[in-house]
């Protein structure tokens, strides 16, 4: 497909580019549905928590309405989410060549009609939220505030992906909330550790661009750590694994979830062996990966829960 087209540079060959009509594909790539990798990465701490708040709860299986609630939800916001960042980002996006076919930059969209854009899918995030109850609603409004400004972060630290982390994870506190009306330790803790496994991933994908981040001022964690990546890496993902296994056993899971948090913690270190920070692909396959780490963890949740219930 080429650049003229209207594709995006690192997302070329997928269904919007191929079967979406063509008034609607920048639209589509606004919200990242011609990659949406990061839309089921928004979507695993909440699944996580919905299957965390079944253990505690004594349930075989999370709420079913719950999980589809929370995927939509997630690729909807996480559409507005980048949307935003692409409004705010349009200037530093034209001067990244893995960024400069984006919708804004390129031309494809106006300023103006991405901004529109940005309220339709929030209309959507918001129906999706008035669903749940009232403590659930103002914890999800609660987390504008973090989404609205982590685009602005990569400008003044090195450390953006705890900001990402911050917003990314917020799902670990909403499922929990959506089963209990309320936060208690295990769902703070899932937070926590979520947070680590979006600042290893996160990372992993920054690579992609540190070379042109550092000519334009923009900072990350890839740059940060360099060759020091793979050890602070396994730094962080052995913190997500940890935390993570202390948030299910404060909520009462057992041994079935234990098999899948190591299977968790096997495949996060597969990242670290398999990286190499001068192969840009590589990096981006890694970091898709996350997907199947999430669902490896959400399985053995599902499965703890659905257990202990029948034993």
């Amino acid at each position: 497909m080429s650049r003229s087209s209207g594709s995006v540079a690192d997302a070329t060959g997928n269904w919007v580019d191929s079967l979406a009509p063509a008034w609607s594909r920048p639209y589509l790539r606004l919200a990242r549905l011609d990659r949406p990798i990061g839309s089921w990465l928004l979507l695993m701490p909440c699944w996580w928590s919905c299957a965390l708040a079944a253990i505690a709860a004594g349930t075989t299986a999370p709420n079913p309405a719950h999980l589809v609630l929370f995927f939509l939800g997630a690729f909807a916001m996480r559409g507005a989410g980048c949307t935003w960042n692409d409004i705010v980002d349009r200037d530093l996006d034209a001067r990244v060549e893995r960024t400069r076919s984006r919708p804004i930059p390129s031309g494809q969209v106006s300023v103006a009609q991405a901004a529109a854009f940005l309220v339709l899918q929030s209309l959507i995030g918001l129906a999706v939220l008035l669903s749940f109850n009232s403590f659930t609603i103002r914890l999800g409004v609660a987390s504008l505030a973090i989404v609205a400004v982590y685009p602005f972060m990569k400008r003044i630290t090195y450390w953006p992906q705890i900001v990402l982390g911050l917003a990314f994870s917020w799902g670990a506190l909403m499922g929990w909330a959506a089963q209990f009306g309320g936060l208690a330790l295990p769902a703070l803790l899932l937070y926590a550790g979520s947070i680590a496994w979006v600042i290893g991933y996160d990372t992993i994908y920054a690579h992609q661009d540190r070379e042109d981040d550092a000519l334009i001022g923009i900072k990350s964690t890839a740059l940060l750590f360099g060759e020091r990546t793979k050890p602070m890496l396994a730094l962080f993902y052995t913190l997500a694994a940890l935390i993570i296994g202390t948030a299910a056993r404060a909520a009462g899971a057992g041994p079935v979830f234990a098999v899948g948090l190591l299977a968790f913690a096997a495949h996060l270190g597969w990242q670290v062996v398999r990286l190499d920070i001068a192969d840009p692909d590589g990096c981006l396959a890694l970091f898709k990966s996350n997907r199947d780490a999430g669902l490896i963890l959400f399985a053995g949740l599902l499965l703890d829960a659905a257990v202990r219930r029948l034993a």
